[in-house]
């Protein structure tokens, strides 16, 4: 007997020094680094993958944990596979002498009595199905159990092993089959795809729908003869249906994907801020209203929650298969003319330097600064106007004579401080032209700066991403470089105070909004203390010539960027923000309501800063009412004062007694309807004739100058045509008086 172990204990060591040094010669052929042979994964905050970049060989191999996949399917693939997995050292001896036995007996290979271990082994070093083959799989099993814990082999498995195709994994093949996490699989999902790899071509539920269900319930039996399963949970999960489908490229936000793809770390999934449920409706959404554009034109949305500054939805066009439409262009981060959609930036800085309150007096009428000669979008004046009505209103002639009074060298700057990069056209600097579009920025850009409007004045930074990315560099100041961190760290910069905010947003959320399908005009309910949770305010914009047309908005929880257009530059004549924008941030608006709240219901949303009060002021002057005789107060608005500052009107040189003496046409009523005599051969002529104002008249019909003339005097004009016409006269203060008339001929 002492001979006898002795001679087992020196042949244990002979096996074991041939098995060290083959283990040394003959390593385990993991490829090099094993990260790199997964694909690369962009995943919603969810876990649900938005887009994946397969490995060098086209494999669809998606990283993946234990603590990433159901509990049920780990127990159920051990219960099928290898019963024993966590007591054997790679190899089990009785499941190797059955399986002998049975083939043996059969004539034929029946079963290789494989354990786990060994299957992974095979997969990583495939060979044939011969002794010599066997012998290779169970030296390399060994290998496994001496190098890797049983936890690590298992992952290994989860990882790698076949499931049809170019799909490896389960998490792959739960996406690619069942359109859901592994981590989510029902136990007949699990009984599925737990016997899928030992025949991934002929068990493809796709393809063999009947074959893959007695497979299935082949192991829901074998779970239930064990003891793993009742009957009553058998006869429940043969009740599933097996649905035949495969989707192993999954597309949500492709280009978000496509811009982070980069940032992928080697064998992780990259965790993105993206709600996977809100994209893909978002996605279908855009695509389909993208149709109802002209031919080319696409569309870009991007929703932002304002209280953690993650982006929740990035749509950067109609299609991203529309060769037509440019769908492979990213309309997030493309330099466009912004329009109007900087005026609220104008007047909450404006607020803030004391020029202004809510309801300054400004005036609407044809101007020439030094040659510049701006006009609002209809090509007509409104005369006096609040700074409320022409921010709502988007006129232009308020918002230029304001940025003079401002200053478009600290307006440029404090935008771009806050992160809006405005891009002037070259060689030139800083001008008025600003305020009407003339310089150009991006969607995320914008939607960053809007979302001061519900952070107290700060514009926060975008955040994209849930994951860490080590060493990373940052790209001083660029808005494309995508900032990574493990728990996001909210990055805000100063654009204006809480106060000037507040107003602003106060504004935004009373635009009459019009429907333009039934032409109905319904009216956002603004209340002064507080917001509605529900309420949205928005802002829109149309740059030059029609080739851009936007809305920002925002609701208590988000800010949402709408741009539409054509990628190219190319004019979309009649399409304009208020008519082609805002009815897809309306339907954006309304998409939101299935995502959850990032605060309390019952916490009131953007309370009024104490720096806010509201006083009543008098036109002309702009002085508080009981500081102002009533001579002298032509109109009373209630405006919202910020900071007890009472701003002098912009619109009046010093010496305003003289503004008194209102200006008024008297030559014709306002609505008038003339005709010409019958028999006249000559143009029709007509007396215009004004009193009040200082100074000498300015006269203009249909917004185009027609001439001078001394207040009280007569000017006389001729018509050579009929049809609708206004007429303006400004004096040398900026009083002005129009009316309108109609002439036929």
């Amino acid at each position: 007997m002492k001979k006898i172990f002795n001679s087992m204990i020196i042949a244990f060591l002979i096996v074991f020094i041939v098995f060290i040094t083959l283990d040394k010669l003959v390593p385990l052929p993991l490829g090099g680094d094993n990260t790199e042979q997964f694909a690369k994964v962009i995943v919603a905050d969810d876990g649900t993958p938005l887009r994946a970049f397969a490995d060098k060989q086209g494999v669809w191999r998606y990283p993946v944990s234990m603590a990433d996949v159901s509990p049920r399917y780990i127990e159920t693939l051990l219960a099928y596979e290898d019963r024993w997995f966590w007591l054997h050292p790679g190899v089990n001896p009785f499941a190797i002498a059955r399986a002998a036995g049975q083939n043996l007996f059969n004539g034929r290979i029946i079963s290789g009595g494989s354990t786990l271990t060994m299957q992974v082994a095979r997969i990583l070093d495939p060979h044939q199905r011969t002794i010599a083959g066997k012998l290779k799989q169970i030296f390399r099993a060994f290998q496994l159990e001496w190098h890797y814990s049983k936890s690590e082999i298992l992952t290994m498995y989860l990882n790698r092993a076949p499931f049809g195709g170019p799909i490896e994994g389960v998490q792959a093949a739960s996406f690619a089959y069942l359109s859901k996490s592994a981590r989510e699989l029902s136990l007949a999902e699990s009984a599925l795809l737990s016997v899928l790899p030992q025949s991934p071509s002929r068990f493809r539920p796709d393809r063999h729908p009947q074959r893959a269900t007695r497979a299935r319930n082949k192991v829901l039996d074998r779970l239930h003869s064990f003891g793993y399963l009742s009957a009553e949970e058998v006869q429940d999960a043969r009740l599933e249906i097996v649905m035949p489908q495969l989707d192993a490229h999954p597309m949500l936000a492709p280009i978000l994907a496509r811009r982070l793809k980069n940032k992928v770390l080697p064998g992780k999934p990259l965790k993105t801020t993206i709600n996977a449920n809100l994209q893909a409706s978002l996605e279908s959404l855009v695509k389909d209203y993208a149709h109802q554009l002209s031919i080319k034109s696409s569309a870009a949305v991007l929703v932002v929650n304002h209280h953690t500054m993650e982006v929740k939805a990035y749509v950067a066009s109609a299609d991203f298969y529309d060769q037509q439409r440019y769908g492979q262009v990213d309309m997030i981060r493309a330099i466009r003319s912004p329009g109007s959609t900087l005026k609220p930036f104008l007047y909450g800085m404006a607020l803030d330097q004391g020029l202004i309150s809510s309801h300054s007096m400004l005036m609407d009428e044809a101007i020439n600064i030094a040659g510049y000669k701006p006009e609002n979008f209809s090509q007509n004046f409104s005369g006096k106007v609040s700074m409320s009505e022409a921010l709502q209103r988007s006129l232009n002639i308020p918002a230029v004579q304001v940025l003079q009074f401002l200053g478009p060298g600290y307006f440029h700057a404090k935008l771009e401080n806050a992160g809006v990069f405005l891009k002037m056209p070259q060689n030139s600097r800083p001008n008025l032209s600003m305020i009407l579009g003339g310089t150009g920025t991006r969607l995320e850009e914008l939607v960053s700066a809007y979302t001061a409007f519900s952070r107290e004045g700060k514009a926060g930074q975008l955040v994209f991403t849930k994951n860490t990315l080590s060493n990373s560099k940052s790209n001083n100041n660029k808005s494309s470089d995508i900032k990574l961190s493990a728990k996001p760290e909210i990055k805000e910069k100063y654009l204006m105070s809480a106060g000037a905010a507040w107003i602003i947003h106060d504004i935004l959320s009373q635009i009459p909004y019009r429907n333009r399908l039934s032409g109905m005009i319904r009216q956002n309910s603004g209340n002064n203390s507080g917001r509605s949770n529900t309420l949205l305010a928005w802002k829109t914009g149309t740059s030059f010539g029609f080739r851009d047309a936007w809305a920002i908005g925002m609701t208590s929880d988000y800010t949402i960027g709408i741009w539409t257009g054509r990628p190219d530059g190319t004019p979309v004549p009649g399409h304009y923000g208020a008519q082609t924008a805002v009815p897809l941030l309306k339907s954006v608006s309304q998409n939101l309501s299935a995502l959850p709240l990032s605060r309390s219901i019952d916490k009131q949303y953007m309370p009024r800063p104490e720096s806010v009060t509201q006083k009543v002021i008098c036109w002309p002057s702009g002085k508080l009412l009981e500081q102002t005789i009533a001579s002298e107060c032509e109109k009373t608005h209630v405006s919202w004062i910020l900071d007890d500052t009472i701003p002098p009107v912009l619109a009046l040189n010093p010496d305003i007694e003289t503004v008194f003496d209102e200006l008024k046409i008297i030559s014709i009523s306002d609505g008038s309807y003339i005709k010409k005599p019958e028999g006249m051969d000559t143009d029709l002529s007509i007396n215009l004739e004004a009193r009040g104002g200082l100074g000498e008249l300015y006269w203009f019909l249909n917004g185009k100058a027609v001439n001078t003339s001394a207040t009280r005097a007569v000017l006389n004009v001729s018509f050579d045509q009929g049809g609708q016409y206004q007429l303006s006269a400004i004096d040398q203060t900026g009083q002005s008086h129009q009316i309108k008339f109609v002439i036929r001929m």
